[in-house]
């Protein structure tokens, strides 16, 4: 298996100063909130982009192939960082790297609404995946070195600020189509917001001294423990349904759901307040009705909502569709990270970083390829398909022993 992802290139395991380790609950609220932001500034960078899709895509003119290709720019861009920004992250610390990195976001962000061609879309795509990876090991490596302070897990918390990023970043989409402002003009205003984060938060961020020491090398090529690959296959199905709708929701809804106006993001919009919600109530669900339960009625939830947008295309049954799917993906990926984290006789970072580099592909490959099924069999059968996912994450809870 190709070690694709970032997790197992870092350990945060730096030496965190003591000045932070002693500081007072007050200001470790304060270091909360800033990494928060952080977590929200990368969150609303994403959910704008993805709420200008349609608008981009028929400026452009391009076919739903054409958009798949072109969306392939990004995970590309991603995949070409993965190997450096673990080294880049303890060369010169997650502190420097993600206010470097965000506001590189941020910019790379704004550049996309320049594109007036295909390739430079593509390039702006590119590039926004660049920082957008180094950007999330930094904020990640943030997360635990906050957790160490607090000495509770709060990560899930994190993701759920990023959640509730995306429903915030489609809210304002909406305002923006209302006011007839064009991507560029949007993706500066959303530019400046993350400027004024990182200006109100940088110096709370926590400074660590990380780790340089080398560990043993790893082989390129490894053979995953079986109950990790599944697991990981878990999040695949879980993550591609999580791309398609964040890359594609808005065309589902402009073009089979002929949603009027600014209301082409609704289905976005919805569906990103259900998958907050579902984080931040995840914990309590799975400590009162377990994991087994939890996730087979999450995915049941991804294809039933899939499934009744595909066969009822109006605006309100494909929104509710979209809402279900929101709660659907919300619990499964952390859910199957942290059953990861626990397996016996293999290190914590290891076992995330098999699962991880299963699940992640599902993200980065989904929406591309959904762009080559639509443009065979049309937008909704494409849909239709990844529903089946669904279906099959829950048959698979019931045969993973480490989910019972």
């Amino acid at each position: 298996m190709i070690r694709l992802n970032f997790i197992g290139n870092y350990r945060a395991q730096g030496k965190i100063k003591k000045s932070f380790r002693k500081a007072k609950q007050s200001y470790l609220l304060r270091i909360r909130w800033a990494v928060s932001s952080f977590y929200f500034g990368m969150g609303l960078c994403f959910a704008t982009w993805a709420s200008r899709i349609p608008d981009i895509k028929l400026a452009l003119d391009l076919s739903p192939a054409d958009l798949g290709s072109i969306l392939l720019a990004l995970p590309f861009g991603q995949l070409t960082m993965m190997p450096f920004s673990g080294k880049l992250v303890t060369r010169y610390g997650s502190h420097r790297l993600i206010v470097f990195s965000l506001i590189m976001y941020a910019v790379s962000l704004s550049n996309m609404g320049l594109a007036t061609h295909a390739w430079q879309l593509a390039i702006g795509l590119y590039i926004f995946g660049l920082f957008g990876n180094m950007n999330n090991i930094g904020v990640n490596t943030q997360g635990v070195y906050t957790e160490k302070l607090f000495n509770k897990n709060i990560m899930s918390s994190y993701h759920g600020v990023w959640s509730f990023a995306g429903f915030t970043g489609a809210l304002i989409g909406i305002g923006m189509l209302a006011l007839k402002m064009t991507p560029y003009q949007h993706f500066l205003v959303v530019a400046l917001i993350v400027f004024i984060l990182v200006g109100f938060n940088y110096k709370y961020l926590v400074k660590a001294k990380e780790s340089s020491k080398s560990t043993e090398k790893r082989k390129l090529f490894t053979m995953p423990d079986p109950a990790l690959l599944w697991l990981g296959i878990i999040g695949f199905g879980c993550m591609a349904s999580e791309g398609i709708m964040f890359d594609w929701s808005g065309i589902y809804f402009e073009e089979i759901v002929k949603a009027p106006g600014p209301l082409i993001v609704l289905g976005y919009t919805s569906y990103m307040i259900m998958m907050a919600t579902g984080r931040f109530l995840g914990d309590g669900l799975i400590t009162k009705f377990g994991r087994k339960t939890v996730i087979q009625i999450s995915g049941i939830m991804i294809s039933t909502g899939l499934f009744t947008a595909v066969f009822f295309p109006f605006l309100i049954p494909a929104t509710a569709g979209f809402m279900l799917v929101g709660l659907g993906v919300s619990t499964i990926v952390p859910t199957i990270y942290s059953v990861a984290g626990k397996t016996p006789h293999i290190p914590p970072g290891e076992a995330i970083a098999m699962v991880t580099s299963v699940s992640f592909l599902g993200f980065l490959m989904g929406p591309p390829v959904i762009g080559y099924i639509a443009e065979i069999f049309g937008l909704r059968f494409s849909f239709a398909f990844i529903g089946l996912f669904g279906l099959v994450i829950a048959f698979l809870v019931s045969r993973i022993k480490a989910l019972q």
